[in-house]
């Protein structure tokens, strides 16, 4: 096993007994939260040694390191999200690779999508993105649209072709009434997606909880956790 492997492995484990922790203390059954290790800033051989290592389920946020990423790690086992604010000129490129959109927050991006799935002929699977620092009416800081603006988009989403309404995703919030309550802000996504559930029932993927706070996603109640310097490690930046 090379260093690199077994660094990697290592990381899996304590991230594994984490959220088996979360679980037991959530009085919840480990399958039921998947885990989803964002590679983004990794190279394509930790997603390889990521698959051999078990992982099924990968992240990126931009589209110009995911897409050679992901045509270099073709034919593994693998289902890729992306999870970062996604511009439309860049989703033929995503929807080439990309099994799961979380971060869809604007109709002109369902459109899109929509357009490209068709002409690919793919079902890519799109989470709303909701944003909990924003006003009724507006965007989050860190994308994502306002709970009031769930139903319309989460409808737009579930009627456009080449497309499935798979459920709803957040990001902690760093301002407004939910900076620095993770739990809260998690469980108040758990309250939207059953009020989505009531509409779309097969939607009910939640998306929610990073490093460092993955263990109040899963209290409240997250069906799946994104974490990645936790397995990954913290990269030096560049430059």
């Amino acid at each position: 096993m090379t260093d690199r492997k077994g660094e990697l492995a290592t990381n899996l484990a304590k991230v594994e007994e984490r959220i088996t922790a979360a679980c037991v203390a959530a009085g919840r059954k480990r399958e039921e939260v998947t885990l989803i290790v964002v590679t983004k800033t990794y190279p394509a051989s930790d997603v390889r040694t990521l698959s051999e290592l078990g992982v099924r389920h990968v992240a990126e946020n931009r589209d110009q390191d995911a897409a050679p990423k992901a045509a270099d790690c073709a034919g593994l086992p693998l289902t890729w999200h992306f999870v970062g604010q996604l511009q439309t000129n860049k989703v033929r490129s995503v929807v080439g690779y990309a099994d799961l959109v979380q971060s869809v927050d604007r109709s002109k991006l369902v459109t899109a999508l929509s357009k490209e799935a068709v002409r690919a002929d793919r079902e890519v699977g799109c989470l709303v993105q909701v944003a909990l620092d924003a006003g009724e009416n507006e965007r989050g800081e860190r994308g994502g649209v306002a709970p009031g603006g769930i139903e319309e988009l989460a409808d737009l989403v579930a009627e456009a072709p080449g497309l499935r309404l798979d459920g709803l995703m957040t990001v902690a919030p760093l301002t407004g009434e939910y900076a620095g309550r993770q739990q809260a802000a998690f469980e108040r996504l758990m309250v939207l997606s059953t009020d989505l559930r009531r509409t779309h029932p097969a939607a009910n993927m939640v998306s929610a909880g990073m490093s460092a706070d993955l263990e109040q996603a899963v209290a409240a109640g997250a069906t799946h956790v994104r974490v990645g310097t936790a397995v990954l490690g913290v990269r030096p930046r560049l430059g």
